[in-house]
């Protein structure tokens, strides 16, 4: 299932109760896997020793089979493959500023982001991989089996194939468990999407040196860590169903409650009734909001502007696009040079959560971006960068920030400084908080936010074009909530 149709066509099967059992078996492990976690970060420094890596910066006219299109100053690759830097014009009626033009990137084809397991001593492992990007703050970080774009795996680089990528190509060599397209970053990327997977294998598999076995568990503990958990890998974590209408992930009588609200969460509000009714306000919401988002020339694009080094926002916010030069010994291809995108500041994102009746719930957002194909996406309660903010008046920032900024750390149930990817975003970090307020906090909150349980989100997961990639990280932090307990 390796076309554009095939893939836009596919969505993630249904799951059996016993394999939904096992998904929660392997999260509920975190100290049963074949490889012990307190080896992990060794073994993560010995690849970092092992192989070269470096990224640097470079003037535009250093990038080698990169050049700006004499007619449109977009930026492209000689091959016309990859993606292409370009100029956007949005025309919206949500938010305060309601048309700007911004340069995006533009990467129509779908990539796989898959994730093998195999049953290893009657658990489910995770082959996981410390995969080098050239964004990244700390150059290796735990990765799926496969991240790969289709020029990628196509070989239009001329490098290597990407291990392991034949079981997802529908060969005949695995069996496919969770197989959803998802978006990702809709203020960046211009409907940019990817094939979210977890394929299961009865076979031996052999273990190149920058892999290692990991039950769910173990990786879902790593995520508490800072710039460890790639977001490739989360957002995969997110699509696993540990829950259906028959079992639920299940817990001691002794967990502690907090632990046990995020573990009926995962089982609530998933009647018909109820997603009916989750599904009605997120439609009534994308009804309600236009965008308009036009395809121009990076020529065009107002207010930004262009040096040797870098294209940039005449205020000095947002972000600028910039080119690196890449060499490592384990990539595909040895060494190479592109743009990235490289944000100004830091970004907070925040999922608000409070119990009702004994059952966590979210504070979600309906949310529109530039790059989204759909209009709006769930988002998490605050997803911003202040530091864009801070030449307006207090009252017009986005709701529900202060109460982020100003909260308790004694109510943070989840802190950790996640990067965002790092084949296209340069150094690119969000600070991702779970931050737990009183019972009748927002009872009635503004008509663009609603409270979800952590099952209704798991339910709209197995459709595309509906949580965006910063839900789907927290989504996989509430998980590592219920698994392991704060």
């Amino acid at each position: 299932m390796s076309s554009f149709a095939e893939a836009e066509a596919s969505a993630a099967a249904p799951l059996s109760s016993n394999n939904t059992r096992r998904f929660v078996d392997s999260a509920l492990s975190a100290c049963n896997g074949r490889f012990p976690t307190t080896r992990f970060h060794c073994w993560l420094a010995d690849r970092l020793g092992e192989n070269s890596f470096e990224t640097t910066r470079i003037p535009f006219d250093r990038l080698s089979k990169w050049k700006f299109d004499a007619s449109t100053e977009n930026l492209v690759h000689a091959d016309g493959r990859f993606f292409t830097v370009e100029g956007l014009q949005v025309e919206t009626n949500y938010g305060a500023a309601t048309c700007w033009h911004q340069p995006i990137i533009n990467q129509a084809e779908v990539g796989i982001l898959g994730i093998l397991v195999k049953e290893i001593d009657g658990v489910l492992h995770c082959l996981m991989s410390a995969k080098m990007e050239p964004g990244n703050v700390n150059v290796l970080q735990l990765s799926p089996t496969v991240q790969a774009t289709r020029s990628n795996y196509t070989q239009a680089h001329r490098g290597s194939v990407p291990p392991y990528v034949d079981y997802f190509l529908g060969r005949g060599r695995s069996r496919v468990l969770v197989d959803v397209l998802q978006s990702e970053q809709g203020a960046w990327f211009y409907r940019k999407r990817n094939r979210n997977m977890v394929v299961e294998v009865d076979e031996e598999v052999p273990v190149l040196p920058d892999f290692c076995w990991l039950t769910l568990g173990q990786v879902l503990d790593l995520l508490r860590q800072d710039n460890i958990v790639n977001m490739d890998t989360r957002t995969v974590l997110s699509c696993i169903p540990f829950h259906d209408s028959a079992t639920g992930p299940g817990l001691a009588a002794s967990a502690e409650p907090f632990r046990q609200a995020v573990a009926r969460s995962l089982s609530h509000g998933i009647d018909s009734a109820s997603i009916t009714e989750a599904v009605g306000w997120f439609e009534e919401a994308k009804a309600r909001y236009s965008l308009r988002a036009t395809r121009v020339p990076l020529s065009r694009v107002d207010k930004w502007y262009r040096t040797d080094t870098e294209i940039a926002h005449q205020d000095g916010k947002y972000f600028s696009v910039i080119a690196v030069s890449v060499s490592a010994t384990n990539r595909e291809v040895s060494s190479w040079t592109q743009p990235m995108i490289e944000p100004r500041e830091p970004g907070e994102i925040a999922l608000l959560v409070k119990r009702i009746g004994g059952v966590l719930h979210g504070l979600v957002r309906a949310r529109v971006e530039a790059g989204y194909k759909s209009t709006a996406e769930i988002a998490p309660t605050v997803q911003c960068s202040v530091a864009n903010y801070q030449s307006t008046p207090r009252n017009d920032w986005p709701p529900f920030v202060d109460d982020v900024l100003t909260a308790d750390p004694e109510t943070v149930r989840y802190e950790s400084i996640l990067s965002e990817e790092g084949g296209r975003f340069y150094q690119a970090q969000n600070r991702y908080r779970i931050i737990e307020v009183h019972e009748d906090f927002a009872a009635r909150p503004p008509s663009d936010f609603r409270w979800m349980t952590l099952g209704q989100l798991g339910e709209l997961l197995r459709s595309t074009h509906s949580l965006n990639i910063q839900a789907r990280s927290l989504v996989a932090s509430l998980h590592s909530l219920w698994a392991l307990g704060r």
